[in-house]
This record gives structure tokens, C-alpha cells and sequence, in this order.
């Protein structure tokens, strides 16, 4: 019986073995251990398909979580009606004219946004000098708006976006995880322009030092 088979075993057999002349001894099991793309087998040959491997399947990139701003430097951003502090309807339209910061905070009370918001009552008067309007929005309610700006004394408006509405119309992204509400600031000029953005989450009072120098350059 004739055979001639390619398979992953290297032990040459010694009934299958084709016979070697006695002057190449090795050349019938290099035979027995080449690999091939077809093997014979009582006339029939096995397609070259038979010994595909199939392929590994790509993994998908993890999402990074991060999520691009809708509202970007140059663009003129949605007008908005809130809440302030004191429950009268502020909207950002009223601002016109004047340069704004406006700056999007996680909560009242929480250690990084009363360090923020104290630091930006600390230089409200530098932002005033450059004629500057400075407006802090989360979304709480008025009345936490109201107990937090008395407790420290602040003297810019605070905005209640309850439902985070504004914030997910801007676009401002979420902290590096995904699980607070992000901490960014935009400088708008007279006519209401983007003309800068500062997003950092965990250094909340360099939002002060950033925007006073775009503020002061206007």
C-alpha cells in the first residue's frame, strides 16, 4: 500500500516509512517530517483549505471614556435660562457685551469646588477690574446654591442646572472616570465667543490663575 502523509509528528514510523537507500539513510524520515499542503491517500487529495488555520479575531479598543466638548473655541455656545441663587432666572444672553467665566463645577460643599469657588471670590475683584462677569454652575439646587454662597461669602452668581441639562447642551465633559461630573471653565468675550477652555479636575483652584491671564488680555 502506497502513503505519503504531512502531519506535526517528527517519530517516523516503520510501516509507513517509505523505503531509504542504504546511501541516504535520513532522507525517508526528512520525508515523514517536511510539511505540505497536500497529502495523498489511495489517490485522494486533501484540499489546501483543510489546513487553514483560522484566524484570531482582533480585540476591540477599550473606550477611553473620554467625551469631546460640543462647545469649542471660536464657536458662540447655546443660550441658556437658570436659576441662580436666589431663585430669579438668570440667562446667559444678559451677559452680552462683557467678558464672562463661566465655570462648571461637581457639587456645592465638596473639597475641590469650595477651594475653587473661595479662589475665585478671592480675585473677584481682578475679574471685576477687567469688567469681567464670573458665573459658577452645577447642579444643585437654589436653595444648596444659596446655603453655600452665604457660608463663604461669595460674591459672583451661582446657577442650579438640575438634570445637568446645560452641562450635557455644552458638551463638558466627565471626570477621568466617569463617575463625577467635570470641572471646566470657559472664558466668552463681549460677543459672546469662546475664546478659551480649561478643563482640570484635580487642581481646582488653577482655573483662577488661567482665566485671569486670558481675562486681563481680552
Amino acid at each position: 500500500m502506497a502513503f505519503a502523509a504531512s502531519t506535526a509528528c517528527c517519530k517516523p514510523s516503520a510501516l509507513l516509512a517509505p523505503r531509504a537507500s542504504s546511501s541516504s539513510p535520513l532522507r525517508a524520515q526528512a520525508l515523514l517530517c517536511s510539511p505540505s499542503t497536500s497529502a495523498k491517500f489511495h489517490g485522494l487529495r486533501a484540499p489546501a483549505s483543510a489546513f487553514a488555520v483560522a484566524p484570531v479575531p482582533r480585540r476591540r479598543a477599550a473606550s477611553t471614556g473620554i467625551v469631546c466638548g460640543k462647545v469649542s473655541k471660536g464657536s458662540v455656545p447655546p443660550n441658556f435660562t437658570l436659576k441662580d441663587q436666589d431663585g430669579k432666572t438668570v440667562s446667559l444672553s444678559k451677559f452680552k457685551g462683557k467678558p464672562v467665566v463661566l465655570y462648571f463645577y461637581p457639587a456645592d460643599e465638596t473639597p475641590g469646588c469650595t477651594k475653587q469657588a473661595c479662589a475665585f471670590r478671592d480675585s473677584y475683584e481682578k475679574y471685576k477690574k477687567a469688567g469681567a462677569e464670573v458665573i459658577g454652575i452645577s447642579g444643585d439646587d437654589a436653595a444648596s446654591h444659596k446655603a453655600f454662597a452665604k457660608k463663604y461669602r461669595l460674591p459672583f452668581t451661582l446657577l442650579s442646572d438640575e438634570g445637568n441639562k446645560v452641562r450635557k447642551e455644552w458638551g463638558v465633559p466627565s471626570d477621568l472616570f466617569g463617575t463625577l461630573p467635570g470641572r471646566q471653565t470657559y472664558v466668552l468675550d463681549k460677543k459672546g465667543v469662546v475664546q478659551y477652555i480649561y478643563n482640570n479636575q484635580f487642581q481646582p483652584e488653577k482655573h483662577i490663575g488661567e482665566t485671569l491671564k486670558i481675562i486681563e488680555n481680552l
